[in-house]
């Protein structure tokens, strides 16, 4: 779809590396959630035009949560395609987080409307596909791509944490976002589980 030069002009190393390989449409594929005690995981896929990429974009996690939001919606706007994937509790505890992950990463590329010439996948392991891949440690933090799809998946999750903070009160999910915080640990030790909380973790008492 793009040409070398236009790639060409970025200074992301795993881009360079595809579009050396003669890739020219590019997927970043990257998860949320893995480390959680509870809600699902969700992740993303982002297919960038490299004449439109928004200024800010690297690992969810190092955004402010406004920026965030806001860039999350720009890609959105800018992007050739995004699709986004998720697998949910009962799933992660029947098939284990790893392979939930990959699953829900897989249903974010086949949710996408354009098909891509490589998929740049966050990690150290492919996932279930026909399309070439390659895999980067830290991804978000290296490829554009990865990053984008990083920021498009946990604001993703995020709003679905706060929406699961009025359907669950008092666990504070809509501060901690399901991770092990000590409040959290504190209100499973005093409330007990909810069914947003994987059974197939175990968590330390305060």
């Amino acid at each position: 779809m793009y040409s070398e030069s236009e790639w060409a002009r970025l200074c992301w190393d795993p881009e360079k590396e595809c579009i050396g390989l003669g890739h020219r449409v590019l997927c970043g594929v990257d998860e949320v959630g893995v480390g959680c005690l509870a809600g699902p995981v969700v992740a993303a896929a982002v297919i960038l035009n490299p004449l439109q990429i928004p200024q800010g974009i690297t690992d969810s996690k190092l955004i402010q949560p406004r920026k965030r939001e806001l860039l999350s919606e720009e890609i959105q706007r800018v992007a050739v395609a995004w699709g986004v994937g998720i697998a949910e509790v009962e799933e992660i505890d029947t098939i284990n987080i790893f392979h939930a992950a990959k699953r829900a990463m897989e249903r974010a590329v086949m949710a996408l409307k354009v098909k891509p010439c490589v998929l740049l996948v966050d990690g150290k392991f492919p996932i279930k596909s026909d399309l070439p891949q390659k895999c980067y440690v830290k991804g978000d933090l290296k490829s554009v791509s990865i990053g984008a799809a990083s920021i498009i998946a946990k604001v993703r999750r995020d709003s679905m944490m706060t929406d699961f903070d009025s359907k669950f009160p008092g666990y504070g999910f809509a501060k901690h976002k399901g991770y092990g915080s000590k409040f959290h640990r504190e209100q499973l030790q005093a409330r007990g589980s909810t069914p947003l909380h994987r059974k197939s973790f175990s968590w330390t008492p305060v």
